[in-house]
């Protein structure tokens, strides 16, 4: 690799909060990283000003639009924070601790799936995966919602995808292109 690779306008000492941060961010990851962009928002946006709520929101939109998985969103952000070096901390802080516990968890729950505990604990995951995602979802849409100019179209965009959602099988990746159509045609 080359010294390019590592350049970073962060310090060492960010790069490791950085990392760290992503690491505990991934053991709280129920229902998938995204549930977790509140905790990134939070730490990247809020408390360092690293980048701004239209580049993060755009940096999930991307990500999110892209051809494979959703945690790539993760990458994105760390590339628009710390360029490569970034990206890749804050995708291993990701996948490291997420995927070591959902491997000791899994095995650990496949032969205790018939016991109380285990299946009340999954039942009890339905609501807080669905939590998180709303909140989530009200983050990145809160810049679009407070710009005064785009406010009632933003509104309207987000209650028409949560009706078709509800009434429907539809592919969420329709709606993301309609909201796409609807941004480029400057309505929101």
């Amino acid at each position: 690799m080359t010294s390019a690779f590592w350049h970073s306008a962060l310090s060492g000492d960010e790069l490791l909060g950085l990392f760290g941060h992503f690491l505990v961010l991934s053991l709280l990851a129920v229902g998938g990283a995204i549930t977790t962009a509140p905790g990134m928002h939070r730490y990247i946006v809020v408390e360092h000003h690293w980048i701004t709520d239209a580049q993060f929101s755009a940096s999930i939109a991307i990500a999110q639009a892209a051809p494979g998985p959703n945690v790539l969103f993760v990458a994105v952000l760390g590339w628009n924070v710390a360029g490569p070096i970034g990206a890749l901390l804050t995708m291993v802080g990701t996948l490291l601790p997420s995927t070591a516990l959902t491997l000791l968890a899994t095995r650990w729950g496949a032969r205790r799936r018939e016991t109380r505990g285990v299946r009340a604990f999954t039942t009890g995951l339905t609501p807080l995966t669905i939590g998180l995602l709303v909140a989530t979802g009200w983050l990145l849409a809160r810049p679009y919602v407070g710009d005064g100019a785009h406010a009632l179209s933003a509104l309207a965009l987000i209650a028409f995808a949560i009706g078709v959602m509800l009434r429907s099988r539809l592919s969420p990746m329709w709606l993301v292109g309609v909201g796409a159509v609807v941004g480029a045609l400057g309505f929101v």
